[in-house]
């Protein structure tokens, strides 16, 4: 009975290691899993510690997170190549085959926490900006939030990452022109505002400053809790490190780049986040709307590790079982692998909520007694 369930169990999501992405679609991915708010802090990083310090700090930073993204591909592949080894797809099937159950719940806890708090600060961010691009309207920040949450969950629901990346390159555009925007006003103040090179100090003389911006440095390096579903999404995972290398490669000199003409345009004025810096008028709202864009269809992404490590615990959840193939949901157990994405949507809206509808019965019920 056991194995038969075991086999009839249909996932709540698509597994990550179907490999259908393209290079292309993979590097889509890959940026847009790096690249997020920390970038706009990096030209304050290049005041506190030096323009020198601070684009050796990125590039240092930059190598460190290949480097190690590398090595847990090929802790991975170690597993893999290994008799008897079933395929290590998440964070917490490497934890467990290392450092037994305690490697997979402290591994996948603090992965958990991280993805969970970089996605709500990219709504926190994204509601910040709207609300202040559109104030006067009488929509406050916890209404703009409010508002994105369900495009989010909408766009969470699709699960396998080659179906993301036409997101993810919309999200990198976005994100691009936001970035070409602030240099574009980084250059223009260099060039009209009486720019002295000897004014820019290169190595900062405080003992706090280099340290504060090797923080920042590794903190705009972002996606490291996505590292194995992106070699796992790969048509060909052969070439995953040669185009994780192309994608580090041009966002770490894109990095040094942003955040050197920043600190050469503003000086010691520098902001800790750069926006603040520039004038009130049309660049600066297309910087915060293209930053917007590119953050919201950035999310399903933050979101995916996170659908990894809670699908995995329904999936193994004895009560779940017991609720979704035996008591309901006989439309998804008989057509599942055949639905459609919105009529598995629908399906899961439908039992959820009769779920949700039930207990909020029951409770009425009991507490009326």
């Amino acid at each position: 009975m056991g194995d038969e369930l075991k086999s009839s169990t249909i996932p709540l999501l698509e597994s990550s290691s179907t490999g259908t992405a393209s290079k292309i679609q993979t590097l889509g991915n890959i940026i847009v899993s790096v690249v997020g708010t920390g970038i706009l802090g990096l030209p304050f990083a290049f005041r506190i510690a030096g323009w020198l310090a601070g684009s050796l700090g990125v590039l240092a930073a930059g190598t460190a997170t290949y480097y190690c993204m590398l090595l847990l591909v090929q802790c991975k592949e170690k597993l893999a190549s290994q008799e008897l080894t079933p395929e290590t797809e998440t964070y917490g099937d490497l934890g467990y085959k290392c450092m037994g159950s305690t490697g997979r719940y402290l591994t996948e806890f603090l992965i958990f926490i991280a993805q969970c708090g970089g996605a709500v600060a990219y709504l926190v961010f994204i509601g910040q900006n709207l609300s202040s691009v559109f104030k006067g309207h009488g929509l406050s920040l916890s209404s703009f939030i409010f508002l994105l949450v369900p495009i989010e969950i909408a766009l969470s629901w699709i699960h396998s990452l080659s179906s993301l990346a036409p997101f993810s390159i919309f999200a990198d555009i976005c994100n691009l022109l936001a970035m070409a925007v602030v240099v574009k006003e980084d250059l223009d103040k260099v060039i009209s505002g009486g720019f002295r090179f000897g004014d820019r100090k290169a190595i900062t003389s405080s003992i706090g400053g280099l340290p504060f911006a090797a923080g920042m440095a590794v903190f705009c390096f972002e996606g490291f809790g996505m590292t194995l579903s992106l070699e796992a999404s790969m048509k060909e995972r052969g070439g995953f490190a040669s185009l994780l290398a192309k994608a580090f490669s041009g966002i770490t000199l894109l990095y040094v780049l942003f955040g050197f003409s920043g600190y050469m345009a503003y000086g010691d004025e520098t902001k800790d986040i750069i926006t603040l810096n520039l004038p009130n008028n049309w660049s600066t709202i297309a910087v915060q709307v293209g930053l917007c864009l590119g953050l919201a269809f950035t999310f399903p992404i933050m979101a995916h590790p996170i659908h990894e490590i809670v699908e995995g615990k329904l999936r193994n959840s004895e009560w779940l079982r017991k609720v979704c193939y035996k008591d309901a949901a006989f439309h998804l157990k008989l057509f599942g692998s055949s639905l459609r994405f919105w009529e598995k949507a629908l399906d899961y809206i439908f039992l959820i909520g009769g779920l949700l509808f039930a207990a909020h019965g029951t409770y009425n019920s009991i507490v009326g007694f």
